[in-house]
């Protein structure tokens, strides 16, 4: 079925090669039969000439990058869409690029597509409904990013394996290991300098639009001299990739702690006890990180509808941790209005973090309406400095 596939799309017989995706699967059933077998593997990889044919295959790769534009998005459907239109869209999208993936239900069309010009893609998917979730990479400027940083990585390496033939190996000294380390994601100078303050080790850069792969995550672990690494991810998405590194550590115990905001994360670290076990500070985290509340305020990029609130193009926005809690063109007043939202029985604290686009005065003005507001609450304020989202506001 495989050595069909050409046959089933003009684009891989013109490029004589089999689809990847069927590629992908059959070696994933080999490698699955293989264990059922019990058949060893060996893994012994070959130093012969690796460097060259590396070099070589990366060369080609970027030759051979015909349509420059990586293309996704999903079309909510507001007009008829069915098998009729659906051959005719991917037709559409032969013409004008390549790696075609195009899924529909009733509701919404999940497309991808390389080509070198986004605005026509995005322009045909408009006659079928609104969009969301557009995401455009330059290929060709991310393969030469991946090639100066690999150029970069190698020659710190060759100056770091200098220096150590220079350095006595019996004055060199290693920090002493801790009990306990941590690692966040984090982003914004002011929610970097909290973290630090609070203890943690190692800050990896990422947030809702640069999320941090598992390699990055995993990298981070490697540089906490500690045998219990506490992880906090901070944003829903970074949680797999957390979990993935736990999995591929090394003479550490890994321990993910699934926060979803920075708040949560704050909140982790605060509460960490170094006088009892890492068993009994996971669960106390655990309990804790629940009762954090969470609201970010940012603006719209396009004109959509969510439930019942009408978005335009431009509008403040304030999301909480299950959905949209207020629109407006008025920042002061969609912030407070997403505060009234959050707010509840309980609550005693109330944090507000301002952004990188927001002055202090103005952020002044805003804690002293919600401290007016809400007496019984204490409200503290604090730079965050992050990007996109003017505030962020924790009630807990």
């Amino acid at each position: 079925m495989l050595s069909c596939t050409p046959e089933m799309l003009p684009v891989l017989k013109q490029a004589n090669v089999v689809d990847s995706g069927g590629q992908g699967l059959v070696e994933v059933l080999v490698g699955a039969y293989d264990a059922f077998l019990g058949k060893e593997i060996d893994y012994t990889v070959a130093d012969t000439g690796t460097a060259k044919a590396t070099a070589k295959t990366e060369a080609q790769a970027e030759t051979n990058i015909k349509f420059g534009y990586c293309t996704e998005f999903i079309i909510m459907l507001s007009k008829t869409f069915n098998i009729k239109h659906e051959m005719d869209f991917k037709a559409y999208l032969e013409s004008i690029g390549d790696s075609i993936v195009c899924v529909a239900d009733d509701d919404v069309v999940k497309v991808h597509v390389h080509t070198n010009d986004p605005g026509l893609a995005i322009q045909k998917a408009l006659k079928y409904g609104a969009l969301s979730n557009i995401k455009i990479d330059n290929m060709r400027l991310e393969h030469q990013e991946k090639l100066f940083k690999a150029a970069k990585k190698e020659a710190e390496a060759q100056k770091a394996a200098e220096a150590q033939k220079e350095q006595d190996p019996a004055v060199e000294e290693m920090g002493e290991r801790k009990p306990v380390g941590f690692v966040a994601v984090s982003i914004g100078d002011g929610m970097n300098e909290i973290f630090k303050g609070l203890g943690v080790d190692c800050l990896i850069e990422g947030g809702q639009t640069m999320n941090p792969s598992t390699a990055d995550v995993l990298d981070a672990v490697e540089k906490v001299n500690a045998d219990t690494v506490f992880i906090l991810p901070n944003n829903k998405n970074i949680i797999l990739a957390a979990n993935q590194a736990a999995n591929l550590a090394k003479d550490k115990k890994i321990v993910v702690l699934p926060t979803k905001t920075l708040p949560q994360g704050i909140t982790a670290v605060i509460n960490y006890v170094p006088d009892i076990s890492a068993e009994e500070n996971e669960a106390a985290m655990l309990e804790e990180i629940k009762t954090v509340k969470t609201g970010e305020v940012t603006y719209a990029v396009r004109d959509t509808q969510i439930e019942d609130k009408v978005i335009k193009q431009g509008d403040y926005m304030g999301i909480g941790d299950h959905g949209i809690l207020s629109v407006g063109e008025d920042i002061r007043n969609v912030t407070l209005e997403m505060v009234d939202a959050m707010m509840e029985d309980g609550l005693e604290l109330i944090s507000i973090y301002y952004g990188s686009d927001v002055e202090e005065a103005e952020a002044e003005k805003l804690r002293e309406d919600v401290a007016g507001k809400y007496t019984d609450c204490d409200v503290e304020l604090q730079y965050g400095g992050q990007p996109i989202y003017y505030y962020v506001v924790s009630a807990e």
